[in-house]
């Protein structure tokens, strides 16, 4: 489990507060680097907490770089923080090492588990304990460029996986270069996997995604690419993401998360767009549930304080504190109600897509499958190599990478 890295990069959000008491509490938090709109959000909700809880300090750390290795290295090292967040891909792993800290015996009738998405939950939960409470998640929904869309001629947005490709086409070489902006990444590749029956991973969490079956969600993105010409990566017009391909009207329509909505309002004030939920693959609805969830250490001195921290961060007025700005959505269906998500125009596909998405999750060893299938599905949409020969070649050096860590 203990991986070596040469680096520890983090540094310490300051949280100016009156003095506390000597018989104060130091809870230690972590999370990674997010933007400075992320980072400010987060230190006013800490301060609401310790004006709430003066018996509490909270010292948040933020780690910039190699996120999982330095808490995995932190972990057996017994130096984690007592608190800190939890990726669902990363999950099922941490959950089965016996290193977190069931939650089950803290929680009480009033904080009102059955509040929460049981989807998002779910993700979190192993051999019948609960490890993590998830503090917000997003789902993937379609985002298509209005004045695009009317240059075309098109009128409504596509409903299928087919019609996505007639409109890319369409789109492509008029007002912007490519009708669609493709991210080649497993996260974003599973509900097309799943659309024809085929799956990631096996029950003993070996790779499995070189199945005819999930063959035929994929060949979906490498006939648009290779054939269709219409779609492009982030690397063909020289952008960062998706949201930034998208903003600098490279690409009409492109498939992304929550944040990429405050990303877009901010930076290209300008541009008209839209969302709706993501096309129906095989007549099947899908998408992706990606969510982050607040765990305690299990090596934890203070566990009561820690759980105070936890249920305020993930409580009915903490999480409305911190979605409250649209930043991110809540996991609690009562604050997502206060909050008027599931009317708002730009954000209701993506509250939509919550009870039919994918969570994602990959098994007990993640970084073989992403890493492997990443590497090789971009080489295969390149026309380096065919597709099932590249994702043959994944599978089998995941698996062989999964058997040396078993």
């Amino acid at each position: 489990m203990a991986i070596a890295i040469a680096i520890i990069a983090c540094h310490s959000l300051q949280l100016p507060s009156k003095p506390l008491a000597s018989t104060a509490v130091t809870i230690k938090l972590s999370g990674w680097g997010g933007n400075l709109v992320e980072q400010k959000l987060l230190q006013q909700v800490l301060l609401d907490f310790e004006a709430q809880h003066p018996n509490i300090k909270v010292k948040y750390e933020a780690i910039s770089d190699q996120y999982m290795d330095v808490l995995k290295t932190r972990l057996v090292g017994e130096a984690a923080p007592d608190v800190f967040y939890l990726e669902s891909v990363e999950a099922p792993f941490l959950m089965s090492q016996n290193v977190l800290e069931p939650l089950e015996a803290y929680i009480t009738p009033e904080f009102d588990l059955a509040d929460f998405e049981d989807s998002l939950l779910d993700s979190f939960k192993y051999q019948n304990h609960i490890y993590g409470l998830p503090k917000d998640y997003s789902t993937l929904a379609l985002f298509y460029n209005k004045k695009a869309f009317a240059a075309a001629g098109l009128s409504n947005p596509p409903a299928t996986w087919d019609e996505l490709r007639t409109y890319s086409k369409q789109l492509t070489g008029k007002l912007n270069r490519y009708g669609f902006g493709e991210n080649p990444d497993l996260a974003r590749q599973v509900y097309k996997i799943k659309a024809f029956g085929g799956q990631l991973v096996d029950q003993n969490s070996y790779a499995t995604f070189a199945s005819e079956a999930s063959l035929q969600g994929l060949e979906l993105v490498i006939d648009q690419y290779q054939k269709d010409r219409s779609s492009a990566q982030k690397s063909d017009v020289g952008t960062n993401s998706g949201s930034e391909m998208f903003g600098q009207g490279k690409v009409a329509m492109v498939i992304e998360g929550n944040w990429a909505i405050p990303y877009l309002t901010q930076t290209f004030p300008q541009l008209e767009f839209a969302t709706v939920q993501v096309p129906t693959i095989n007549k099947k609805k899908g998408t992706m549930l990606l969510t982050v969830a607040y765990v305690m250490n299990k090596q934890a001195q203070h566990k009561a304080e820690a759980w105070e921290l936890i249920s305020y961060l993930t409580g009915k007025v903490g999480m409305q504190k911190w979605t409250g700005t649209g930043f991110a959505l809540p996991t609690r269906k009562s604050v997502a109600k206060n909050l008027g998500y599931d009317q708002d125009p730009l954000r209701s596909p993506l509250v939509a897509g919550v009870d039919y998405a994918t969570p994602w999750q990959v098994g007990q060893y993640p970084a073989a499958i992403v890493n492997n299938f990443d590497n090789q599905f971009v080489s295969a949409l390149l026309g380096q190599q065919p597709l099932k020969q590249a994702m043959l070649k994944a599978e089998n050096e995941a698996n062989q990478q999964i058997k040396t860590m078993e």
